[in-house]
């Protein structure tokens, strides 16, 4: 519970956060469902209160809980006057890109969702202003525009006592436009501060931060740093997830499922909750040339020196397929990686070939020519055999331009059609999802 007092000559108004029950039920009387217009992030309304939700554009906070104003005479041995009580929630939604806000600025917004559950007649009305603030360079914020839950402008955050005790909801949202240049990360911090029309001096409740400068869990970057599209805002602390459409390159999917699930680290599996780093363009690692380095220059080492192996025709032509990825600073051709190699001879060697049982299905198989014993389990990357268009194709549209993603930043790989697979040791079938 965090109380911050504000005192008059007479009068004293506390203001009590508590934080969400587990066990705690809906009210019996709430503000209606809020439409799309109001709500910035329409997704949040139905979800439970008592934790936070977010992707990488958006936030939902539903752990903040419940505001009580106690009102009191300065005597201590007296009485509380009177009490009110609040349901809080916040949202916080960024814009990755001009489609998104209609602005050729990076923009991204913040609101809060004000519903009194209870006010006491002695405090004849209750008015709440809420505390925005943002450390930011090159940042213009918007006045707060209040809203009833059917988004009629509402003025302000003001409520008077209700004789049959039924409150609206407020919506308080701004806007914040970022001009900078590169790229900014900013921080956030929220507090509400109360009066009553029965008197005492304002009382503030502060509701924290985005996070500590090492985690900033909540704090939007904004940017203009990937090429083709225009600046734009996301919420880099979370890790988008790319889904290869195992339905169309199976045999790339299957190489990447066992790749995760073979290397020392895993990279890039959700089982094994081990992420990813994107080499973006803005890398401070150059190549002999003196440029930014590239997946191109990664590729180069990996598979510089590969020839295709035989295959049954069947299978068709045949490209070269690293990973981890030559986009990522965990390929083995990433200069400084954990999984650095010299040559791509030192990866595991696979290839995609047709079953052997007289079926016309197709397999992955080791490739002998540089291990005779195939792979060890131990190779810190892998380079296979598969079909060119599977190869081309598997990550056609990555990184989504919604992500923003600069260097380094994080993310998984998830192969729905091989999710099913327990064990690298037996034959795993794929499947249609």
């Amino acid at each position: 519970m965090i109380t911050v007092h504000g005192a008059g000559k007479s009068r004293k108004l506390c203001f009590e956060l508590n934080p969400p029950s587990k066990t705690a039920k809906t009210p019996p009387r709430v503000s209606p469902r809020a439409g799309l217009d109001v709500d910035l992030v329409n997704w949040c309304f139905g979800k439970p209160s008592g934790k936070n939700y977010m992707n990488r554009t958006e936030a939902c906070l539903k752990n903040i809980g419940g505001g009580t104003l106690i009102f009191t005479d300065t005597d201590p041995d007296k009485a509380a006057l009177g009490t009110a009580t609040f349901n809080i929630e916040q949202r916080l939604k960024t814009y990755p890109k001009k489609g998104d806000s209609g602005s050729d600025l990076a923009e991204f917004a913040q609101q809060i969702r004000l519903v009194p559950t209870r006010i006491d007649p002695a405090l004849k009305g209750v008015r709440m202003r809420w505390n925005a603030g943002a450390v930011c360079t090159n940042c213009a914020t918007t006045n707060i525009r209040w809203a009833d839950s059917t988004n009629t402008p509402a003025g302000d955050a003001y409520w008077p006592v209700a004789t049959d005790g039924i409150y609206g909801a407020r919506w308080g949202t701004i806007q914040t436009r970022w001009s900078g240049s590169g790229k900014e990360t900013i921080d956030l911090a929220w507090s509400v501060t109360a009066t009553v029309d029965a008197g005492g001096n304002p009382a503030t409740a502060d509701f924290g931060t985005s996070g500590i400068h090492a985690v900033r869990e909540l704090a939007p970057r904004c940017d203009n740093i990937p090429k083709g599209i225009a600046p734009g805002c996301v919420l880099p602390f979370f890790k988008p997830t790319y889904t290869v459409d195992t339905n169309l390159y199976p045999a790339a999917g299957a190489y990447y499922w066992l790749m995760q699930q073979k290397m020392p680290y895993h990279e890039g599996s959700v089982r094994w909750d081990s992420l990813l780093s994107y080499l973006g363009t803005d890398t401070t690692v150059k190549n002999s040339k003196g440029d930014p380095w590239t997946s191109n220059d990664s590729r180069a080492k990996v598979c510089g020196s590969w020839t295709a192996p035989p295959v049954d025709p069947s299978v068709g032509p045949v490209d070269c397929d690293e990973y981890a990825m030559a986009s990522t600073h965990e390929s083995g051709g990433f200069p400084g990686g954990r999984n650095q190699v010299t040559s791509g001879d030192q990866c595991a060697q696979l290839l995609t070939d047709k079953m052997s049982d007289g079926t016309a299905d197709f397999g992955l198989f080791a490739d002998t020519r540089k291990a005779a014993n195939g792979p060890t389990g131990k190779e810190p990357c892998g380079r296979a055999a598969v079909p060119s268009e599977q190869n081309r194709k598997a990550f056609t549209g990555y990184p989504d331009p919604s992500w923003r993603m600069l260097d380094a930043d994080e993310f998984f790989v998830s192969n729905p059609g091989f999710e099913h697979c327990t064990s690298v040791h037996t034959t795993c079938a794929w499947r249609k999802v």
